[in-house]
């Protein structure tokens, strides 16, 4: 059996394995509830997470455009950008994905033949990586931008208040004032 048929046969155990690699990168309690919670609305990053990984799982599988790829890893890696992570933390769990499936696949792993096949199944997930790393960055340089720019208001708006600068109100579009 080649190793993609092995890995639509064995997907669902490495999907959930993939899963608990994830989660287990959160503190014990986020770990718990996100695990125990089946509610999707009680637990939108466990229901997320899954999700996105099921999607990626397939592309990998199946070969998937960065494009699509990109959309379905997007949402996980933007919950963890706005968490305590660091960037190698944040996108760690893509090149998880490989010892999680040479942990469920060893035996057949072993055989000569599958060298080849590992090789690309290997290069996609590399693959995914560096288009996690480059979503998590234009994430954290959104946040970077959002803190800059609230900063400065508050600055612009203390020193109008203390009648430093002088802030010209800004003409109604909707009002014809020019």
């Amino acid at each position: 059996m080649g190793l993609d048929k092995l890995l639509r046969k064995k997907k669902a155990t490495i999907v959930r394995r993939w899963f608990d690699v994830v989660v287990d990168t959160y503190p014990v309690d986020t770990r718990r509830f996100l695990k125990s919670q089946q509610d999707p609305f009680a637990n939108p990053v466990g229901r997320t997470t899954m999700t996105g990984l099921k999607h990626l799982y397939d592309g990998i599988v199946e070969g998937m455009d960065r494009e699509t790829a990109a959309t379905h890893l997007d949402p996980i890696i933007r919950i963890r950008a706005v968490q305590d992570f660091t960037p190698a933390m944040a996108v760690a769990f893509v090149l998880d994905l490989k010892n999680v499936v040479k942990s469920v696949c060893n035996e057949e792993l072993q055989r000569g033949d599958a060298l080849p096949e590992w090789l690309r199944f290997e290069h996609r997930v590399d693959a995914l990586a560096l288009t996690g790393f480059d979503i998590y960055m234009s994430c954290r340089e959104k946040i970077f931008q959002l803190k800059a720019d609230n900063e400065r208001t508050r600055v612009m708006q203390t020193f109008a208040r203390a009648g430093l600068l002088k802030i010209e109100p800004e003409a109604d579009a909707n009002s014809g004032a020019k």
